[in-house]
């Protein structure tokens, strides 16, 4: 009884869980995921692998139709930016000696269109992207 009880308690704390995935994090910080049917939009997704600026934040909502998307102080913000086809993607930035790089680990199974994740990260301290320099879009 006692395992069955803990079995329910667990899964209803996932399924409540499970919902829309968070637009701000705690920190007020941005984690956004998504799904884009048309393949052909990927191309949309920064050569330079992040967002710098409020024009190309906008650009990129209204090509991969972002709803209600979080407002970002670039100021003191920029966004991390990766895509597969494959169903799953994680994105983990990280900052080392100035050079931010996007760490990305998506599934094989290709699928229709292509998936996205969206991560904000401090400006403060980032001089490069990937090496290159932090781009002005």
């Amino acid at each position: 009884m006692i395992r069955c009880a803990t079995l329910l308690t667990l899964a209803a704390v996932l399924f409540v869980g499970a919902g829309a995935p968070a637009q701000d994090k705690a920190d007020g910080g941005v984690s956004l995921k998504g799904s884009v049917d048309d393949l052909a939009l990927q191309d949309k997704a920064p050569k330079s692998g992040v967002v710098a600026s409020a024009a190309g934040w906008k650009a990129l909502q209204e090509a991969w139709g972002i709803k209600d998307a979080p407002k970002v102080d670039f100021g003191k913000t920029i966004l991390v930016v990766a895509t597969t086809r494959g169903s799953q993607l994680k994105l983990t930035p990280r900052l080392t000696d100035g050079d931010l790089k996007a760490l990305a680990i998506s599934t094989r199974d290709l699928r229709p269109g292509f998936r996205y994740a969206i991560e904000s990260v401090a400006r403060e301290g980032v001089k490069t992207v990937n090496g290159q320099p932090l781009p002005k879009e």
